[in-house]
């Protein structure tokens, strides 16, 4: 990953990566220099050529999942002897809109900004599946009018039981049509939320009864 966004945004395949930079420190003065830090930037890809200094904020978005802890199927894995990866014992279930609006936008509406005032862009790393789930967003026409460059990877496989990292695609976006494309949704009509209340209500109380 470092290589290819390196190479688009850098143009270079062998970026310097500095890793969990500070990026937002806290207004109290007296905090000691490591209790200031309130927030980090992922990493940092650089490219040093002569006394010239290049950087872009590169940060990698995973989706969040609900349901049983992950650590039972990390116990599931560990003795697996079959083909491909075993299904999971307990009810979970990956939640996109979850970690696009809830986790994913505070993100970019904290870090882009200042990027952006630096002349800086960043760089996101997100599976194929967490793209497809994001809503209608507009592309840049060209990197160099672009805030946010998405990096869309997917898994080839399984050969010989294993599973391999591929590149699928790059989209530049500006960082409100992002918002606009994680957040957009249609309210639903007034008679549909009021039903909807009524029904949680009802069974509120029929679990209340038994």
């Amino acid at each position: 990953m470092f290589h290819w966004v390196g190479e688009i945004l850098l143009g270079t395949a062998q970026p310097m990566v500095v890793s969990q930079v500070p990026f937002l420190m806290s207004k109290d003065s007296e905090a000691a220099p490591q209790e200031d830090e309130v927030g980090r930037i992922d990493n940092v890809l650089v490219s040093v050529r002569g006394r010239a200094m290049t950087w872009c904020a590169l940060e990698m978005q995973a989706v969040y999942f609900s349901g049983g802890k992950m650590e039972d199927d990390f116990v599931l894995m560990r003795g697996w002897r079959g083909p491909g990866l075993p299904f999971p014992e307990r009810h979970r279930r990956p939640d996109y809109r979850s970690s696009g609006p809830k986790h994913l936008t505070p993100e970019l509406l904290i870090k882009v900004p200042a990027l952006r005032r630096w002349g800086k862009r960043l760089a996101v790393v997100v599976d194929k599946a967490f793209w497809d789930s994001f809503g209608d967003m507009r592309a840049a026409r060209h990197v160099s009018n672009a805030d946010i460059v998405w990096f869309i990877v997917e898994y080839d496989g399984p050969t010989d039981g294993r599973y391999r990292l591929v590149q699928r695609n790059t989209v530049c976006t500006t960082l409100e049509d992002v918002v606009e494309g994680l957040t957009g949704g249609t309210a639903v009509s007034l008679e549909r939320f009021e039903q909807g209340i009524r029904e949680r209500i009802k069974r509120d109380l029929d679990l209340s009864n038994t």
